[in-house]
Formats: structure tokens, sequence, C-alpha cells
């Protein structure tokens, strides 16, 4: 249970970064590199650097080598954990919503 909580803390940590929102709805639809994603912001290396070494910890996204360059995609169940939490919280209002509208009728 820690395990899992630590993991949802780091990925909405990561996630309340709007550059890091950004880096990963780029990275869903194509890998890139890291030079790539550099270039696409007003930001030094080492700070796109460190944006990716967050998400990295929280496991939204993999990094590998190609030759010389740093590839970086979306990890295949990145926001499962995040997805889990929410939608039983979402099941929990819609069944107090449901209630409310038998009592209603």
């Amino acid at each position: 249970m820690v395990e899992y909580s630590l993991q949802l803390d780091s990925v909405f940590a990561s996630l309340a970064d709007p550059t890091r929102r950004d880096i990963l709805s780029r990275v869903a639809n194509v890998e890139l590199s890291v030079t790539e994603l550099v270039s696409d912001y007003d930001m030094s290396f080492a700070a796109i650097s460190k944006h990716l070494k967050v998400m990295e910890k929280a496991r939204l996204i993999v990094k590998r080598k190609e030759g010389k360059k740093h590839m970086v995609s979306i990890a295949p169940d990145a926001l499962r954990s995040a997805e889990e939490y929410l939608e039983r919280y979402r099941r929990m209002q819609q069944s107090r919503f449901d209630k409310l509208d038998a009592l209603i009728k």
C-alpha cells in the first residue's frame, strides 16, 4: 500500500507541472529525442533533463539510448495508478448521485 501511495504521489506531483504535462502529451504520440524536446522549450538542456528525471521516477516516461541519442516515450501504463485512484472516487460520487436521484423521484 505504501509503495502504491508513493507511486501515486509521484505521478500527481509530476503532472502538477505544465511543462511536464506538455512533454507527456508530446511523447504520448511519438517517441522524441531529448534534443528534440529541448528545442521546443525556452529552457536549458539541464532543466529539461530534470523534468524528464521527475517523470521517469514517476514511471510516466521511459528513456532508451539509440546510438548517441536518448529517446523518450510514454510508459505503457503511465497513468494507470492515477486513473484507478480517480475512478474509485468517480464511482463513489456516481453512487451518491444515483441515491439522490432515487430520493428525488
